[in-house]
């Protein structure tokens, strides 16, 4: 194939997979007026099982795409436009800028057709009215693909996004420090006692405990949750509920094997940490992957989160995704593009090239997937993860939940006690307006 040849040549397995939320965001969104309602699209005809939605005469498509990933999308591009005729030109733009640089120029004619962002900032553009339900292709995509992904990148029960790839974390572990993986936390507290030594700055277990998109596990393997039905209900908040507080028990049952204030467990030290040996398992993402390898080589293997109060942890997840401009001129164009850029086989190439994790359900299992020792460990833990809430009421979660989790790790607050505060800060947080 084509597109094949083309990856093939450009693979590297370097995981540069960006995401709003590999640091756990806890920034609100800056706040947006809707943008100018876009002139009415052409409605495409019913789809059925043998219509192929056909590109307008004389389209051309402008699609942003991020660099990491743009030898990709040149080559699906090029396959496009030798299928359909449709010329594709691809800018650079990182996806967490999409959203905004779409709302600044769609206006004007001067955004892409079709644009590429984490599912996380799905409500900030839904709201502006800055793209196009995913309509034609509707139950294509949502029998192709995970119920994870589709909750992902669908907005108020309405499917807008074409996921192509998924991101969670894991249990990365060095081979020759741990001997029998632990599956269970329990596990990891004993394992950690006869490895932790805080005088020679060695650890048996470490997460960003500051950081709720890595916490998260700690709140949700238990029942908890941040907002109900899917994360679109803001009015219902589990972060508090009895299954959350199960899960911060064990959570702060860790402190004894991790005896380190939460802001001094940063990104940079745990990677300082881990490539020097010095600490056995990391709880990280796909983005660390690369350098991992690169120093451990084949002591660096990779597990699920263990379970949490017996019960498998629940991860965050995050979905990235094509989506319609609604300024484009070309809809059918640009749908049809999306579509064709996700495909079972444009995200297993996409996965040979970045070591991404498909949405697909096919992919997931083909054994390009199953026979990689670490992609395949990633789509298992995803499995068992939840997307992150794409309303913009998230923004309001991040700041009180993160100083909840300092105050039972590093001063040992009652965990009901904070988690029903934080729960109050949430609340009036929303109440007072998403984001401020």
């Amino acid at each position: 194939m084509k597109m094949k040849k083309l990856l093939t040549l450009a693979a590297t397995f370097t995981l540069a997979f960006s995401i709003t939320a590999c640091g756990g965001n806890t920034a609100a969104p800056a706040t947006e007026a809707p943008a100018e309602t876009p002139p009415a699209q052409e409605t495409p005809a019913e789809n059925t099982e043998t219509q192929e939605l056909k590109p307008e005469e004389g389209a051309k498509l402008v699609v942003w795409e991020s660099r990491d990933e743009r030898a990709y999308t040149d080559a699906v591009a090029k396959e496009f436009t030798e299928k359909y005729g449709v010329e594709v030109t691809i800018e650079e733009l990182s996806p967490t800028d999409q959203v905004t640089k779409l709302a600044q120029d769609g206006p004007s004619g001067l955004a892409a057709d079709v644009v590429l962002f984490p599912h996380d900032n799905l409500g900030k553009a839904v709201a502006t009215n800055l793209v196009l339900p995913n309509d034609f292709y509707e139950e294509k995509t949502k029998s192709n693909n995970t119920e994870a992904a589709i909750q992902g990148v669908s907005y108020d029960g309405v499917l807008y996004g074409y996921p192509r790839a998924a991101e969670t974390y894991l249990m990365y572990y060095n081979k020759d420090l741990v001997k029998e993986v632990p599956t269970t936390m329990e596990e990891v507290i004993e394992f950690s006692k006869t490895f932790t030594d805080k005088s020679k700055n060695k650890y048996g277990f470490m997460f960003e405990t500051g950081n709720l998109y890595f916490a998260y596990p700690f709140l949700a393997s238990n029942g908890g949750y941040i907002f109900g039905n899917g994360g679109a209900d803001v009015n219902d908040i589990g972060l508090n509920n009895e299954g959350a507080v199960k899960s911060m028990e064990v959570y702060a049952s860790l402190k004894e094997i991790l005896p380190v204030k939460s802001g001094d467990i940063t990104p940079d030290i745990k990677r300082g940490l881990f490539t020097a040996g010095d600490l056995a398992m990391d709880i990280n993402g796909p983005w660390e992957l690369g350098g991992y390898k690169e120093a451990l080589g084949d002591k660096l293997g990779v597990a699920p989160i263990p379970t949490i109060g017996g019960q498998p942890a629940v991860s965050f997840s995050g979905i990235k995704a094509w989506y319609v401009s609604s300024f484009t001129k070309y809809p059918q164009a640009a749908r049809l593009f999306a579509d064709f850029a996700t495909s079972k086989e444009a995200q297993l190439q996409l996965s040979a090239l970045v070591g991404s994790v498909p949405t697909n359900n096919e992919a997931q299992e083909d054994d390009q997937i199953k026979n990689d020792e670490y992609v395949s460990a990633f789509t298992e833990q995803f499995k068992s993860s939840q997307p992150m809430p794409s309303v913009p009421e998230m923004a309001n979660v991040w700041s009180p939940v993160g100083a909840a989790l300092a105050e039972i790790w590093d001063n040992n607050k009652d965990v009901k006690e904070t988690l029903d505060k934080a729960v109050t800060q949430v609340k009036d947080l929303n109440s007072g307006g998403a984001g401020e």
